[in-house]
């Protein structure tokens, strides 16, 4: 399979997505805003983009099974697996605030060979297919070349679900705001891992995420030179629901810090 020429129509696709989002962005009503608990809110809009991109990528790519955030489709085992999220930063698109983004990743097996972020407000594409370089609307993208901590600027996101281990994390938080330029909080994991991978931040951390949160984000910042990893220093950053992604030259600082206080 050429990746090279899938990736050129899963762009499409996410731009094509995003531009419907964006459309329906001063049209939402409160009826259209539904809870799935405490402080998480889907919509109309969100369901009717990952229906969007279940039915182009099944068209791109009929041998695919999907694993999406609004299960709008059947969950079936195939050779390739579609990990989506159609609408990353939904509480921001409700209240009109940026950033939101369409995230699409494709894994082969266990691998993700694919990678599409497209940041809808800033009309942004992030994209990497296979072994090659990502890029930033066409543009080869890298990592940040700091080198100390105290040079970073990083970003996380603030529990809002489960508040169980709000007190490390106020820690971690307190450590980094001490110790780095500033620490920023988005409410867009898919968007906080494209601004690693092209050097915006040098680091991100978050916990209780999911696999469509950080799929095509993580093989973006990975792809660009750096590394990912989850709080204990292992590789379950995918459905272990914890995240550090970082550049080289910082994560071993961020790590340590994020260990020490929550990798237990």
């Amino acid at each position: 399979m050429d990746i090279s020429s899938l990736l050129t129509s899963t762009i499409e696709i996410a731009v094509e997505t995003g531009t419907f989002i964006k459309s329906q962005c001063d049209v939402l009503s409160a009826g259209d805003i539904q809870s799935k608990g405490v402080h998480d809110y889907v919509t109309r809009v969100d369901k009717e983009s990952e229906q969007m991109l279940v039915k182009h990528l099944s068209a791109l790519l009929p041998e695919s099974g999907f694993l999406t955030e609004e299960k709008t489709t059947e969950q079936k085992e195939k050779p390739y697996t579609w990990i989506i999220d159609p609408l990353d930063g939904t509480t921001n698109f409700i209240h009109g605030s940026p950033p939101y983004a369409v995230s699409i990743a494709l894994q082969h097996g266990d691998e993700t060979v694919l990678g599409v972020v497209y940041e809808i407000t800033m009309h942004e594409v992030f994209a990497v297919a296979g072994e090659g370089m990502p890029t930033l609307n066409g543009k080869e993208i890298k990592t940040s070349d700091v080198s100390s901590l105290d040079g970073a600027l990083l970003a996380t996101g603030f529990p809002f679900i489960n508040f169980d281990r709000i007190d490390p994390y106020m820690e971690v938080l307190k450590k980094f705001m001490l110790e780095t330029q500033g620490v920023r909080r988005l409410g867009s994991a898919a968007t906080d891992l494209a601004y690693v991978a092209c050097g915006r931040y040098e680091g991100f951390y978050e916990y209780n995420l999911s696999p469509w949160d950080v799929a095509a984000g993580a093989l973006l910042v990975k792809r660009a030179g750096g590394k990912v990893q989850d709080f204990r220093g292992g590789e379950d950053y995918l459905y272990g629901r914890e995240i550090i992604a970082g550049a080289s030259g910082v994560f071993e600082e961020i790590y340590r810090i994020i260990r020490d206080h929550l990798g237990s």
